[in-house]
């Protein structure tokens, strides 16, 4: 080795240690053109790092080699002589452990794993793992530190070359796990475990049940970093325990991947010891003596447990003991950043994911147990904590906590009025969870809360809290926000005036949806409302300022659909201007703004939208193209036109020679995170915003479909499931509107297909294989729940030629969802044999019964042709309808059996009989909602089949009678189901009129009428009243005076459009044919507007 190239390689890199910008530069780059491109700087190096008696260049030298021999595939390093590599080999990890600097100890043992990743797979260091393993052992505590790392950083690279050692190794880490004197050991073991998790395959038994032996040791382990506040050391392992979770597949190219967490479901190796991994993590997270990072890091690994182990824990019934233990923990003291995390937080997140991912009966009852208790104490943290668990809840719990609303609501009504403000606060939130989750309920209470909640808006106190819970309460009022407008818009727009930014944020949120419900009502408060918020439309600081900003843009895109589009023609081009201005301001948040107010537009003005699509399609694409890796200003690529996709990501950043010049330790993550959230919420905006462009401009969005097509489907690959959602939504969205678009003939059920334009075709092949493509993989129920309902919305229009060719995947998807095979229902630790547990999480259900639309849309489309997949179907959907089965799971399995007997007509008829017997179940339901699907389909059932159920009728007739009993107050499922009732003994009476003992039956079925819920069940109702006027029409003499009022109400032009433009022409001529009998019959009921000629 020349010593004078050594000595000038140590000269330079001393001299990019420099603070001189010139120095370091010239020194960089005579090191990448004179040094780093010559296989010589490997011994170089080599001879430096075990030289040098300056640390700092020790460990820079290590650096520098690692990348070096790493450099293009081991090249660099396969170019020195086989001698130089076999010294290197044999002395330098041994030089290793004579190195007093644990940093350069570290650096220079990444070398020594990257020559491994070269030498090992190829067979020629079989020298490496013995002297590992022996140093590991070795007396000196130090040199087992060393020899530990220098072991986890070599699996780190080359785990598949050890493979075959694996029991080896696990007898080694039985030895290291128990280290007596160094927690550097255990806890590197612990690390090198979690890289050897990644590779066990679930039907490797032997080497499973070794690893699980190893878990207590691990566990411990944790808890000794833990209680010596040893933080690097405890964060390290949770990730591994993190990792044997769930396994997190990232590379450096894919960064983001590992941040926002985009997993694959991994081997079941914590199974064993869920339990008791579950109480050590809940000890650890509930000690107030330890350091809050490490509570939280315990808590986040519970949450992870929660996510990826629930089978587990709802076999093991461990969600009560878990509440149990939270419950004290949402009473700690919550930082004001609500960006800083907190073992409060902790807790309720994981609550949260308790009521989203297990069965709510083994959620809610407990809880509800601990809410009330915590609620009654005399401390106000014990019943703010009670009021934010119960919020919190809501979302995985909300049908489960409907019939107990009666014991709930009276701890919110107290909270309104706690003495403690910290309560109040807490209230208002859980009021804003109820809203968003438990509409109809809420709206119910309007009386107490909008009160409770006025009086909190007058407190400074409260007011931003109770502004937001009025903000989601105004959101679902509809028709009863009218005996409230005028006092909220009073108090409202006087705090735009006087209150802080934040609350003024909220405030104008909250007039937005005031404006949503209030609709055309709000037009008097249009014109005032817009002049206060003028100037919040060209805020420009950081923060608050471009949140107001925002908030603002969103309001008045409510009022335009409020107010209309001439009422808001006036202001158009002026908003218009401002959301192009917010695009240029470089902020994600105003970006996500623009693009919702181009689609509010879009829909209010339609085709006068038109002329500003050239100005609106580039920057979403552009938003859709972004790299969200990126530090640059993304708004460069809308200011130039081009995408921002060739910025480059923290992550990728070279040298000259391409090598990576950043350690992954160096990036700032939590930053990049932010900068991640942020552009992929914006994506998922423009995503959505490009369908609905189309639908509302038509044909004026033709130039622009091919490209939106294909960034679209590059989008259904995103990591990040909102983008996926939105891009799915839109493709499919475009679809429909383009096949609208065409010249298209109706289409008939049956398998024969009507033939689509070409390029309609093209279209929809472009677009289906590429979405079956993604629910292969796709790991999110959301997801697939939107892809199933967007799915038969759009075979519902399209008809059986939108299946063509993909009739199998498709009916595939619906059997694996209902089978719970799918792959976001996937659970390691269930046996691909095991039945899946009847009880489920309600997310579980509403993922079940998008499958059923998506079956429901396919027998539309095929119509008698589905009678063979029916056959498959029907087990799958009926074994939903159990009483033990929740009220979604019942009511959606009648409903979709309802909907399959429309669609296939008459050839359901040979499984009339199984179908009855179900019905007849359903029909003794005990919810309302089941009790209305049922109704309906029998009335389809008697309607459709073949076989004569006259013989059935009087049962029939029997079990609907309860359904007619309601009274004005009844809850919307009970006139629902009085209305499917009404159309049931319709299509009854249309079938056999001599089987029904009309004598009987006509008294409660004339009383039934108007419908007040169904209108869609006037069909049958006027069908059957029709035919009994042809056919006997003396029968009805006695109703006439009742039914003319009927008809003066469905014929209301005043009121909605009840019975269709058919039905009104038939009863139009009914009319007249009264009047010809009987006018001042027609007089009386106010219909001789409708009598013909008149």
């Amino acid at each position: 080795m020349d010593p004078n190239f050594v000595q000038g390689l140590h000269n330079l890199l001393v001299q990019t240690t420099s603070n001189d910008t010139v120095v370091l530069k010239a020194a960089t780059a005579q090191l990448n053109q004179d040094y780093y491109k010559n296989p010589a700087c490997i011994s170089a190096l080599a001879s430096i790092i075990t030289s040098s008696p300056d640390q700092a260049i020790r460990q820079l030298a290590a650096v520098e080699l690692r990348k070096r021999v790493a450099y293009n595939s081991g090249n660099l390093w396969t170019l020195i002589s086989q001698d130089e590599r076999e010294q290197i080999k044999t002395k330098f990890p041994e030089l290793i452990l004579g190195e007093s600097s644990n940093p350069v100890r570290h650096s220079a043992a990444r070398v020594v794993a990257a020559i491994a990743a070269i030498e090992v797979p190829m067979g020629t260091w079989p020298q490496l793992l013995p002297f590992l393993q022996q140093t590991c052992t070795s007396p000196n505590a130090s040199h087992r530190e060393v020899g530990m790392f220098m072991l986890y950083t070599a699996l780190e690279n080359i785990v598949e070359g050890f493979q075959d050692q694996l029991t080896s190794l696990f007898q080694l880490f039985s030895q290291t796990l128990a280290d007596p004197d160094s927690l550097e050991v255990r806890i590197t073991t612990a690390r090198a475990m979690g890289v050897i998790a990644q590779f066990i395959d679930a039907d490797e038994k032997a080497y499973l049940a070794q690893f699980q032996a190893l878990l207590p040791g691990m566990i411990q382990v944790i808890g000794q970093c833990v209680e010596s506040s040893n933080e690097a050391g405890a964060r390290n392992l949770f990730d591994v325990l993190e990792t044997l979770l769930i396994l997190v597949g990232a590379t450096s190219s894919t960064l983001c991947y590992h941040l926002l967490n985009k997993i694959l479901q991994e081997v079941p190796l914590l199974s064993k010891v869920i339990p008791d991994l579950v109480e050590f993590l809940l000890r650890c997270g509930g000690n107030r003596a330890y350091d809050g990072e490490l509570r939280i890091l315990a808590l986040n690994a519970l949450n992870w447990t929660v996510q990826y182990k629930k089978s587990k824990l709802q076999s093991f019934g461990l969600a009560p003991s878990i509440l149990e233990h939270l419950m004290p923990l949402t009473t700690e003291e919550e930082p004001e950043d609500v960006d800083e995390d907190a073992p409060s937080r902790s807790a309720l997140r994981i609550i949260d994911g308790l009521a989203t991912n297990l069965p709510p009966m083994q959620v809610f009852p407990a809880l509800r147990t601990l809410i009330v208790q915590y609620f009654s104490s005399q401390d106000p943290a014990q019943r703010r904590g009670a009021m934010l668990a119960l919020g919190i809840a809501v979302e995985g719990c909300s049908e489960f906590m409907t019939p107990l609303m009666g014991e709930v609501w009276p701890i919110i009504e107290a909270g309104l009025q706690d003495i403690d403000a910290s309560v109040r606060k807490a209230t208002c939130i859980a009021v804003s969870c109820f809203c968003e989750w438990l509409e109809e309920e809420c709206v119910a209470k309007h009386t107490v809360l909008i009160p409770a909640i006025m009086n909190l808006i007058n407190d400074s106190a409260t007011q931003r809290s109770a502004c937001t819970a009025l903000d989601a309460l105004l959101e679902i009022l509809a028709d009863v926000i009218d005996q409230y407008l005028q006092l909220i818009m009073e108090r409202l727009s006087g705090l735009l005036e006087t209150a802080p930014i934040p609350v003024k944020s909220v405030v104008t949120g909250a007039i937005g949806s005031a404006a949503h419900a209030s609709k055309e009502k709000f037009i008097p408060y249009f014109e005032p409302t817009m002049q206060r918020l003028q100037h919040f439309l060209v805020l420009t600081g950081e923060g608050e300022e471009i949140e107001l900003r925002g908030i603002t843009m969103d309001a008045v895109g409510t009022f335009a659909e409020a107010v209309g589009k001439d009422h808001f023609r006036p202001y158009f081009p002026t908003m218009m201007t401002q959301a192009f201005e917010g695009i240029e301001m470089g902020s994600a948040r105003l970006r996500e703004c623009s693009f919702l107010f181009f689609g509010v537009m879009a829909r209010v003005f339609g085709d006068e939208f038109a002329g500003y699509l050239p100005q609106v399609v580039p920057p979403l694409i552009a938003s859709c193209t972004q790299d969200e890796g990126t530090e640059e200003d993304p708004n460069s690529a809308f200011n130039s036109g081009l995408s921002a996709s060739n910025a480059i990501p923290v992550s990728d950043e070279a040298d000259v020679n391409g090598l990576p010049t950043e350690e992954l330790e160096d990036v700032d993550l939590d930053k990049l995170l932010d900068v991640n959230s942020a552009i992929a919420v914006e994506k998922e905006i423009a995503a959505d915003t490009i369908g609905m462009l189309f639908n509302a401009t038509q044909a004026h969005f033709l130039p622009y479909v091919e490209q939106c097509t294909l960034e679209l489907v590059k989008l259904l690959a995103h990591y990040y499931e909102g983008i996926r959602k939105s891009a799915l939504d839109s493709l499919l969205e475009i679809v429909r509107t383009f096949y609208d678009l065409s010249d298209h003939q109706d289409w008939e059920a049956g398998a024969t297909t009507v033939a689509l334009a070409p390029t309609v075709k093209d279209l929809i092949g472009h677009v289906l294989p590429a979405l079956m493509e993604m629910y292969e993989t796709e790991d999110n129920k959301s997801v697939v729940s939107a892809l199933c309902v967007h799915l038969a919305e759009t075979i519902n229009k399209i008809g059986p030629a939108f299946v063509e060719g993909q009739l199998e995947p498709i009916c595939g998807i619906a059997i694996q969802i209902l089978e719970q095979k799918a792959f976001c229902q996937q659970d390691p630790d269930q046996d691909e044999e095991e039945e899946a547990p009847e009880a489920q999480a309600e997310y579980d259900s509403v993922l079940v019964s998008s499958a059923g639309d998506l079956v429901a849309a396919l027998a539309n489309a095929l119509g008698g042709d589905f009678a063979p997949a029916f056959g498959r179907f029907f087990p799958l959907i009926a074994k939903y309808y159990k009483k033990n089965r929740s009220l979604s799971d019942r009511s959606s399995a009648i409903g979709c059996l309802a909907e399959i007997i429309a669609g296939m007509k008459n050839a359901v008829s040979p499984s009339t009989e199984p179908l009855l017997e179900l019905f007849y179940q359903a029909l003794s339901d005990t919810d309302a909602e089941v009790l209305s699907n049922a109704a309906f389909a029998v009335g389809l059932l008697t309607e459709y089949s073949e076989v004569d159920l006259s013989p059935q009728y009087l049962h029939l007739l029997g079990a609907l009678r309860p359904l007619f009993v309601v009274t004005s107050d009844s809850p919307a499922s009970k006139l629902n189901a009085k209305d499917n009732a009404a159309g049931a003994v319709a299509r009854l009476i249309v079938r056999n009129t001599a089987a029904v003992p009309l004598d009987q039956v006509l008294p409660v079925f004339v009383e039934a009428l108007p419908l007040k819920n169904d209108y869609l069940e006037n069909r049958p109702v006027f069908r059957a009243i029709f035919h009994l006027v042809q056919t006997n029409g003396a029968v009805l003499g006695p109703y006439m005076d009742q039914l003319l009022r009927v008809f003066a109400v469905v014929l209301d032009p005043n009121g909605p459009d009840q019975v269709g433009d058919d039905i009104r022409a038939e009863l139009i001529q009914l009319i007249g044919v009264v009047n010809a009998q009987d006018p001042a019959k027609i007089q009386a009921a106010g219909l001789s507007a409708f009598v013909p000629g008149a």
